[in-house]
C-alpha cells in the first residue's frame, strides 16, 4: 500500500505568514518568506492547502470560543473585500460597498464580532455567493448565523446591526430566540405612534430619549431620534421598551467596533489579497485571515500593543537583522 506524504504546510503556517505579512497574501509570497532548507515548501504546497480543507466557520469558532467576555454584544455587517481586476473568481459579484459609496466588484463577507467595548471577537461568518442569489442573501446568512449563536449557547446584552438589516424577517428572528435587538432604519419606515395609522418614522414625533411606537409588521418598539454630528437624523428602534437612551448610546458605541474590525481585518491580515480563482480556495484563505486576526487581537488585548504596532514590530526585527548584515551595497569604486 503506497504511504501518502505528510502535507508540507499546515493551516497554522497559513495563519502565522497572514499575521505577519505587510501586504502580500499570495501563495507564491508565502513560500518565499519560508526558512530555508531542503524541506521548504513550494508555492503549490500553500495552493493545495486551500484546495485540500472543507471551508468552515467553526474553525473560527473553536479558536475564539475561550476567549469571549461572557457578557457581550452581538454585532452584525458585512464587507466588501475589493477584487476590482477579477474575471474569473469563484465568490466575485456586484455588491454595494460602503467604503466607496457605491455599488463594486468584490466579495461580501458577513460577520458577526462578541463585543463588550474592550475585545473585538469575530465568532462567525458567511460568505455571500452570487451563484446562490436571489436564493441565499445576506439577510439569510444573518439569520443562520443567529441560530448558530443560539445554538452555541450565546446570550448577548442585545444584538445590534445597521439598516440594511432593519427587515422584518431579521427582527423577528432575533425576537424569537428572546434577545433584544437594536439597529438603525430609514427615515421611511412606517410607524404608528398614536394608533391614527402608520406612517413614515420621519414624519412622527420621536423623542431622543426614547418613543415607544407600533412598528408595522412587528409591534411594539422604542424609538430614538438622533441627530448625528454631521447634522444627519438618525432613528433608531429596539425592542426593549425599557432602554433608556444611555443604554442605548452604550450599545451603539460597541456596535461600532465591527467597523474596525473591518478596517483592521482589511489593513493586516491580507484578507483580500488571495488571487486564487476557486470557490473553495477563496473561502479557506479568508477563514484564515479571520483567525489571523484573533491572534492579533489577543495580542492586543493582552499586551496593550495596537495591531498596527504588532505588526511593525514584525518587520522592525526582519530590518535590524538587514542592518547587522546589509545585502545591497555598491562596488567599492562606486564610493571611492
Amino acid at each position: 500500500m503506497a504511504v501518502m506524504n505528510a502535507p508540507r504546510v499546515t493551516a497554522d503556517d497559513y495563519i502565522a505568514f497572514l499575521v505577519a505579512t505587510p501586504k502580500e497574501g499570495t501563495a507564491t509570497e508565502m513560500a518565499r518568506c519560508q526558512p530555508l532548507g531542503p524541506d521548504a515548501p513550494a508555492h503549490d504546497a500553500f495552493t493545495r492547502l486551500l484546495h485540500r480543507l472543507e471551508p468552515d466557520a467553526d474553525a473560527l469558532w473553536s479558536e475564539v470560543r475561550p476567549l469571549l467576555p461572557a457578557e457581550g454584544v452581538l454585532v452584525f455587517d458585512d464587507t466588501v473585500l475589493d477584487k476590482p481586476h477579477a474575471r474569473h473568481m469563484g465568490l466575485v459579484g456586484r455588491f454595494w460597498s460602503g467604503r466607496h459609496a457605491r455599488v463594486v466588484q468584490g466579495i461580501d463577507l458577513v460577520t458577526a464580532v462578541w463585543t463588550d467595548g474592550d475585545g473585538l471577537w469575530p465568532c462567525d461568518y458567511r460568505l455571500v455567493d452570487p451563484a446562490e442569489a436571489p436564493k441565499r442573501t445576506k439577510n439569510d446568512h444573518l439569520r443562520d448565523m443567529l441560530a448558530a449563536a443560539a445554538s452555541r449557547g450565546l446570550a448577548p446584552a442585545c444584538v445590534c446591526f445597521d439598516c440594511w438589516f432593519s427587515g422584518l424577517d431579521n427582527l423577528k428572528a432575533v425576537r424569537a430566540h428572546g434577545w433584544a435587538f437594536l439597529t438603525q432604519v430609514r427615515s421611511n419606515r412606517r410607524v404608528n405612534p398614536d394608533r391614527t395609522g402608520n406612517r413614515s418614522i420621519s414624519e412622527c414625533d420621536i423623542a431622543a430619549t426614547g418613543t415607544v411606537v407600533h412598528l408595522e409588521g412587528f409591534g411594539l418598539v422604542k424609538a430614538f431620534r438622533i441627530v448625528a454630528p454631521n447634522g444627519d437624523t438618525e432613528h433608531w428602534v429596539t425592542n426593549h421598551l425599557g432602554m433608556d437612551e444611555a443604554a442605548r448610546l452604550g450599545f451603539a458605541e460597541h456596535a461600532w467596533g465591527i467597523e474596525e474590525f473591518h478596517r483592521g481585518m482589511k489593513q493586516h491580515t491580507a484578507v483580500d489579497r488571495c488571487q486564487t480563482r476557486m470557490n473553495r480556495a477563496q473561502r479557506n484563505h479568508i477563514g484564515f485571515a479571520l483567525r489571523a486576526f484573533v491572534r492579533l487581537e489577543w495580542h492586543r488585548f493582552t499586551t496593550g500593543v495596537s495591531w498596527f504596532a504588532a505588526k511593525l514590530g514584525i518587520i522592525r526585527e526582519a530590518i535590524r537583522g538587514f542592518l547587522n548584515q546589509p545585502r545591497y551595497a555598491l562596488p567599492p569604486t562606486a564610493t571611492a
